[in-house]
């Protein structure tokens, strides 16, 4: 696949947008890469990852190993990602603690929107697309309901929930910094890449890159054989997680961890049952501005050639 220099600074700008999102602990990744239109490219590129590639580097030169890799595809992304992570960390918390209603509500679309984008991409719907559907957005509304482990920063821990946050991050509807907050790592996390811990990012790294390797093998074979129905089960994961992102919400009980106060329980309510200051009106019109900004994206890729398809 033939890409240009700018073809390659869009990937980029699609990755910083993947990092964006996995900063909010609520809204995935794996979402926004649905939406841009690299999910499947991702899967399989990651999923191309294995000794091999050795073979060809040995026999073939660097080259062929990393035109084989999709290694300019990978660059790409993940430096946007890591741009993100280490630029966006701070704001979005920000956000989040100063803004809570405005952000949640600009999300809330945007995922919501997404719903409907990935659905589409089912060709035929029947019994078991539904089932699939109902399914995933069960399974995602019990994973988004669960209260949070207490903290923990064993290194060996950190290796498992780099692991398994990074398996939500690419699921679009569960967010890997969620899991990281479930898991009780979120935290720990974070404080290293404002701190820049090396060796507890690096041990977090390690178990993503331990669990992307094995998990995007798995999606990779479900795309091939079970289209149909692994969309389904994402687009059921989207729908399942919007209560966990729903802008107005009461706390019910809270708890201390370390020098963080964080929220064990709380329920959604309707705008006018909501106790702070709702501004309604902006919320409203930041949730329609980010469902529409995902229509008139797809509206805009669906209507441009593709001229990361032409011939090598």
């Amino acid at each position: 696949m033939q890409r240009s220099f700018l073809d390659y600074l869009t990937v980029t700008l699609k990755g910083m947008a993947m990092g964006a999102a996995d900063v909010v602990p609520g809204v995935s990744g794996g979402t926004i890469a649905f939406i841009s239109g690299i999910y499947e490219e991702l899967i399989s590129t990651i999923s191309g990852v294995k000794p091999s590639l050795f073979s060809i580097w040995k026999e073939e030169g660097f080259r062929a190993m990393w035109k084989e890799l999709n290694g300019n595809f990978i660059l790409a992304l993940f430096c946007g990602i890591l741009i993100s992570l280490f630029s966006l960390m701070r704001l979005a918390n920000y956000l989040l603690d100063t803004h809570p209603v405005l952000i949640w509500s600009f999300f809330f679309g945007l995922v919501l929107a997404s719903i409907w984008f990935v659905a589409k991409q089912i060709p035929k719907w029947n019994y078991k697309i539904i089932l699939a559907l109902s399914i995933g957005a069960a399974t995602a509304y019990y994973i988004v309901s669960l209260p949070p482990l207490s903290a923990n920063s064993s290194y060996l821990f950190l290796f498992f929930a780099g692991a398994i946050a990074v398996c939500a991050m690419i699921l679009p509807g569960i967010s890997g910094a969620f899991i990281l907050v479930l898991l009780g790592a979120y935290k720990s996390v974070t404080e290293a890449a404002h701190d820049f811990d090396i060796k507890t990012l690096a041990t977090v790294g390690i178990g993503a890159i331990f669990g992307l390797l094995t998990f995007s093998r798995i999606l990779k074979w479900l795309f091939v054989h079970y289209s149909s129905i692994t969309l389904a089960v994402l687009t059921g994961f989207i729908a399942g997680s919007l209560n966990k992102i729903w802008p107005w919400k009461v706390v019910l009980e809270t708890a201390i961890y370390g020098d963080k106060e964080v929220v064990l329980r709380e329920a959604s309510v309707l705008p006018w049952n909501f106790n702070g200051d709702p501004q309604t009106t902006y919320a409203v019109l930041l949730m329609l501005a980010g469902f529409f900004l995902i229509i008139i994206l797809e509206m805009l890729a669906s209507n441009k050639p593709d001229s990361a398809d032409a011939a090598d």
